[in-house]
Parts: C-alpha cells; sequence; structure tokens
C-alpha cells in the first residue's frame, strides 16, 4: 500500500468531527500520485453524502460541461483530484449547508498535497477553497476573485459555485462563459492529454 492509499485510508475512517455532523462521518474524496488537477469545492452536499461519489448532482453536471470533460475523465483520479475543503457533509444551516469544518484542512491538507506531486492546477470552487488557497491575495467579495482570475494563474482558477441556485449569477454575470470558460477548457484539455 502506497503512503497515500494509507493517508486516504486513513481521512476516510476519520471520526474526529462525528458528533457534529448531522448525517454522520462520511468522507468522500479521490485522489493519485499521478492526479494532474485539484478540484477542491465546499463539502459534500446530501446527495453526495448518500452515494459517496464527489459532485454526483446536478452541480456536478455543470462542473463536467464547464471543463468539457466526461464522467469518465472527471472520476479518472490518475487524472483528477477531488478534494473538498471539507470531507464530509456539515450540516444544514438557517441559508443553507453549513459551511466545511476545517478539521479537515488542519489534520490532512499539508500531508495529502505532499503526497500529490503532480498537480499543475487547483480549480478552486467557491469562497472557502478560494479563502483557503488564495490567502491575502483574495479579494472582499466572490464575484471580485472571479473578475481577477488572471491574477491566480496559472496555478489557480477560481470558480463560482456551479449549483443551480447560483442561475442570477450566471445570469448577471455573462463575462464569466465567454472568458473564463474557453480559457478553463482549454487548459483542462492540455493538462489531460
Amino acid at each position: 500500500m502506497s503512503r497515500l492509499e494509507s493517508l486516504l485510508n486513513e481521512i476516510r475512517a476519520c471520526r474526529v468531527c462525528e458528533e457534529f455532523l448531522q448525517l454522520g462521518q462520511r468522507p468522500v474524496l479521490r485522489a493519485s500520485e499521478s492526479s494532474k488537477i485539484l478540484i477542491a469545492g465546499q463539502a459534500p452536499g446530501t446527495r453526495v453524502h448518500k452515494s459517496g461519489i464527489p459532485w454526483d448532482d446536478p452541480s456536478g453536471d455543470r462542473l463536467r460541461s464547464w471543463l468539457n470533460i466526461s464522467k469518465e475523465s472527471f472520476y479518472d483520479e490518475s487524472k483528477i483530484a477531488i478534494v473538498p475543503m471539507g470531507f464530509c457533509y456539515p450540516g444544514k444551516g438557517k441559508s443553507g449547508d453549513l459551511p466545511p469544518r476545517k478539521e479537515c484542512s488542519e489534520l490532512y491538507f499539508e500531508r495529502l498535497f505532499k503526497l500529490l506531486p503532480d498537480i499543475r492546477l487547483f480549480i478552486l470552487i467557491g469562497q472557502y477553497a478560494q479563502t483557503y488557497y488564495l490567502n491575502e491575495k483574495r479579494k472582499t467579495t466572490l464575484t471580485d476573485t472571479i473578475i481577477s482570475w488572471k491574477e491566480y494563474l496559472p496555478k489557480y482558477i477560481v470558480l463560482p459555485h456551479p449549483s443551480p441556485r447560483n442561475v442570477a449569477w450566471f445570469v448577471k454575470n455573462p463575462w464569466f462563459d465567454k472568458e473564463i470558460l474557453p480559457y478553463l477548457r482549454s487548459t483542462v484539455k492540455k493538462i489531460l492529454q
């Protein structure tokens, strides 16, 4: 068993914050030593919690469309690592899902990223991933961060969450489809060739 497989097993067995999780623990992530792209989102939703498959929902369908890749390529761990900010569904809050638990990044990210030496692109989806990875380089709002997307290249590309709940944002910001998605698609294609 490789060091990465051992760490992934440790993460999947983690129960550190189980008492705070409304649906219990079920860490969902994927990675391989040869992964070239890392997708960092928020945390699994209820549907992903049930299936154990990351991005197994309408948001995932839109994300795969943005990337212009098949499900087969998307779930090929040798190409794409999926490492959300929180590995388990955090529960429901007053206005949607609760924020991802910080224990995941604090306990595991440093060790995990040392075992992913071939990552060439981090796709940062939503404010939690952008806050963690960009730190002080992140702008005040999600929209301002995404408008400034070129500042984070070539290591990072920033995206809004592809949730159907964000349709109003997509309509209000048509430049996203025209500017960012063509770059994203061509970059992903080059990396995965």
